[in-house]
């Protein structure tokens, strides 16, 4: 589906857009650059957990959010990515947005992210900019790496800071078990903590012979070499239940398992819902209490819904 189709239609008062998490089939972490962040290759994957968020006609630039304790001021991407595209284009007015928030903060699931990208998307529509998919690329990088991406969604291989995207065919018919421990980690101190190992690879035309490999895995359905995370030893090491859970997703009947981003999310991988039901009952026997979602592959990061 193609989020920016019709851009002929009427502009209405209000629209509501779905802005779907994702998780990192597969993370690798490589140089460190000279602007302080890293090179990294990864594979995106959206999935049906979602945020929702409404935007309606206002004469200045408002944030709410429902059920958390969310700042939505300057601090919040949402806030940011509307302010940016208002100063930019010179909009003159603004938007009430309101966010339904449902993906847990700070989980290595992009939530922030891809609401900034909906808002994006949503704010070029009601505001009738008539701004290209192209054209609204360099706000989200912008705001943020992950951004970009959430703009499109679906299967991406990427590589440098993680918003140079090559899209891939789409995944269909796996599902995932999330698991998700009310832990804060930092993704800036993940990067910069002593076990965090780097890869030796170099690149060949962009891509590493493992991201290569992994890729090459992922449509060849050996998921097992394609799931990996460098990230997990520093952030295991400092949450040493993070390993157990990861342990006890492969323990129930998922085929492979691993962190999300920087965590602290952990996925499970199964090849049907019926399976992820019965992992998520064998997770409870295990006594893992950590609320957990079932979700399977989305073709978008972004969906207006009315």
């Amino acid at each position: 589906m193609d989020v920016f189709a019709g851009r002929s239609s009427p502009v209405y008062s209000s629209l509501t857009w779905r802005s779907y998490a994702k998780i990192n089939l597969y993370l690798e972490v490589l140089s460190k650059r000279r602007d302080g962040y890293h090179n990294i290759e990864t594979i995106f994957q959206t999935v049906s957990l979602a945020d929702e968020l409404t935007f309606l006609d206002d004469a200045y630039v408002s944030m709410t959010c429902s059920g958390l304790n969310l700042d939505t001021g300057t601090s919040n991407l949402v806030y940011q990515a509307a302010m940016l595209l208002k100063e930019s284009t010179g909009y003159p007015a603004g938007a009430r947005i309101h966010l339904t928030k449902r993906i847990p903060i700070s989980a290595g699931l992009a939530g922030g992210s891809g609401n900034a990208a909906a808002t994006l998307v949503a704010l070029n529509k009601l505001w009738d900019l008539r701004l290209s998919p192209s054209q609204l690329l360099p706000f989200a990088r912008k705001l943020g790496a992950d951004v970009s991406y959430c703009l499109y969604g679906g299967t991406v291989a990427a590589h440098l800071r993680g918003d140079s995207l090559a899209p891939l065919p789409a995944v269909r018919g796996l599902w995932f078990v999330l698991v998700h421990p009310p832990i804060a980690v930092s993704a800036g101190q993940v990067y910069g903590h002593p076990q965090l190992k780097h890869s030796t690879e170099r690149p060949f035309a962009g891509r590493t012979a493992s991201f290569r490999n992994a890729i090459r895995s992922l449509y060849s359905s050996d998921l097992k070499k394609t799931v990996f995370n460098r990230m997990e030893l520093p952030v295991f090491s400092a949450n040493k239940n993070l390993e157990t859970i990861k342990a006890q997703l492969l323990e129930s009947g998922c085929e492979t398992a691993a962190m999300s981003g920087s965590g602290p999310t952990l996925f499970g991988v199964c090849r049907s819902q019926q399976q992820s039901f019965r992992v998520v009952e064998k997770l409870k026997q295990l006594g893992v209490s950590y609320r957990t979602s079932i979700v399977s592959t989305t073709p978008v990061g972004v969906e207006r819904i009315a």
